[in-house]
């Protein structure tokens, strides 16, 4: 199901247009799933994690990034752990610096954590890792891969800067598919967007 636009701006709309535009419909996003009950969070994060694991072969990549659940996201640390049980290696993203690119520290369950940005867990030893596949959360996506987050433009920095790009996953709620998100030039496509009904496959 596409969610329905708010005010949607005009194709020939600029930055100072489309900018407030995606606020509003973070917001509404993000809304939509802060209600949802836990057990149906639980649920509909499960079947996402499954639908991972069928559309990539995580194993092939050695390292994979992944975000520690925030407002509402689904849950990968099982793809996590399993990985780690399968001889890869995983790791966090790190805020390093504002409007820079984040650090992605290895993790291992059990291991000393501390509070980052926004009180979300983060190892508290820096062992910095490349990842060669990184799970992306995202409020709002379209056909074309392109995402939308809190608005912070960490992860497109991150991905941009890359020396050698992951293979980015975007994950997400299905009814996050929106008609466009307006992509912009500092916007990054995502490779593959996985929710929890399905596997997109970005249109180019």
């Amino acid at each position: 199901m596409v969610a329905a636009p708010i005010e949607l701006p005009s194709p020939s709309a600029g930055w100072d247009e489309i900018r407030p535009w995606r606020k509003l419909m973070r917001d509404e996003l993000l809304a939509r799933r802060a209600v949802l009950p836990v057990d149906e969070l639980r649920a509909r994060s499960e079947r996402a994690c499954a639908h991972v694991l069928q559309a990539v072969d995580i194993k092939a990549y050695e390292v994979l990034g992944f975000c520690w659940p925030f407002r509402g996201e689904f849950d990968v640390r099982g793809i996590a752990r399993q990985h780690l049980a399968a001889g890869g290696r995983v790791a966090l993203p790190v805020i390093i610096q504002k409007a820079a690119p984040v650090e992605f520290w290895s993790w291992h369950p059990g291991m000393p954590m501390q509070k980052g940005i926004w009180d979300i867990p983060t190892p508290k030893e820096r062992e910095v890792l490349n990842p060669d596949a990184v799970l992306v959360p995202l409020v709002g996506f379209d056909r074309r891969g392109f995402r939308l987050g809190y608005g912070g433009g960490y992860f497109d920095r991150t991905l941009a800067m890359a020396k050698r790009r992951p293979f980015a996953i975007g994950i997400g709620y299905e009814e996050s598919l929106l008609r466009t998100i307006y992509p912009q030039a500092h916007d990054i496509p995502m490779d593959l967007i996985v929710t929890d009904q399905s596997v997109h496959h970005p249109v180019r």
